[in-house]
């Protein structure tokens, strides 16, 4: 069967096989969704609260602390002072004590070391990391799509029909572009408050306009070739040479730039949840571990520090290869060769 007859996806598809880098960055990319996946019907890390470990247990690797041990304050009490004389509710304290046993329940068994360590509230820093990938990538990938929906409509409406519609959605497109982003989004974060969707919706609002200029010189290229001409010439109505005709051809910008507006919204949630604008405060993301680490980070505690940054590395790293593996696969400059 020759290249032509292969199709324009079946030919990609095998100049991504032969890219060694782009197959083992798309395997991470899928162990990672399918992560996300199980983490998002509760199949793991759905109890990443819970209480597993004492408070900033280490890794497993670095054995159980000894710190723990020091903890304990001594009070020097000297022959002749009295703790009834120091602390006038001392004498209370045994009946306090004893009343309270009545109400005791057993605790289970906090472990003193964990895989990835523990946080200061005795959580597992390995559940945290994995619950924090299904909203971190989620958070990427979802408003990547709004961006790309967003930019794809007005992009195509602009290159289309011009005139008076394309110099509105100019004008708006300059607006945009005019503020710098990092104050667009923090503006938009104002307004709508912290929290997933509203996350999304800041981060699809402030990204679109790098693909609604790729979709606009599209549209501005197709629409006057022949096969549009000649659907037009059959009788093919507006939306139909522009989303059933046009739109086919240069799916493959919009996928490049989905992929790549994918990286850059999740590295945009870390940022905003680490300064306190991004996901709920009952909600975990690789943000909001950041965040957390600040405080742990200064008593010598890095774990989760760590745990968060090689995660989000790994996964952007792969992503962002896979994204350039993409690219070349579908480069239209390379479909005629070989």
């Amino acid at each position: 069967m020759s290249r032509t007859t292969q199709g324009i996806w079946g030919a990609a598809w095998q100049r991504l096989r032969q890219d060694h880098v782009g197959m083992v960055s798309l395997a991470i990319v899928l162990a990672f969704g399918v992560m996300v996946l199980l983490a998002a019907t509760g199949l793991v890390a759905s109890d990443w609260q819970r209480e597993r470990g004492v408070s900033n247990a280490p890794p497993s690797f670095l054995g159980p602390a000894t710190a723990t041990q020091l903890a304990a304050v001594a009070v020097p009490k000297g022959p002749n002072v009295d703790l009834a004389d120091v602390d006038p509710l001392a004498p209370q304290y045994e009946a306090w004590r004893e009343r309270a046993a009545q109400y005791e329940h057993s605790e289970p068994d906090r472990a003193e070391t964990l895989p990835f360590g523990a946080d200061r509230l005795g959580r597992d820093v390995l559940a945290k990391a994995v619950q924090g990938a299904k909203i971190s990538v989620f958070v990427g990938v979802l408003a990547a799509l709004v961006a790309t929906a967003i930019g794809t409509v007005l992009g195509a409406l602009a290159g289309f029909f011009g005139g008076k519609v394309g110099d509105l959605l100019e004008w708006v497109y300059n607006v945009f572009t005019s503020i710098p982003g990092i104050l667009l989004i923090f503006a938009f974060a104002a307004v709508a408050g912290r929290g997933t969707q509203s996350v999304v919706l800041i981060l699809g609002l402030a990204g679109w306009t790098g693909i609604y200029r790729l979709v606009r010189a599209e549209f501005l290229k197709h629409s006057v070739r022949e096969y549009v001409r000649a659907a037009e010439a059959v009788g093919a109505s507006t939306s139909s040479r522009m989303f059933r005709h046009i739109l086919p051809n240069i799916s493959h910008v919009l996928l490049v730039q989905l992929s790549i507006h994918v990286v850059g919204f999740i590295k945009a949630e870390v940022i905003l949840s680490y300064l306190g604008l991004g996901v709920a405060v009952d909600e975990v993301s690789w943000g909001t571990m950041l965040a957390e680490a600040q405080s742990e980070l200064i008593l010598g505690h890095w774990w989760q520090l760590a745990a968060a940054t090689a995660f989000m590395a790994v996964f952007v790293t792969a992503f962002s290869l896979f994204t350039d593996a993409l690219r070349d696969a579908l480069d239209p400059k390379l479909r005629g060769l070989e």
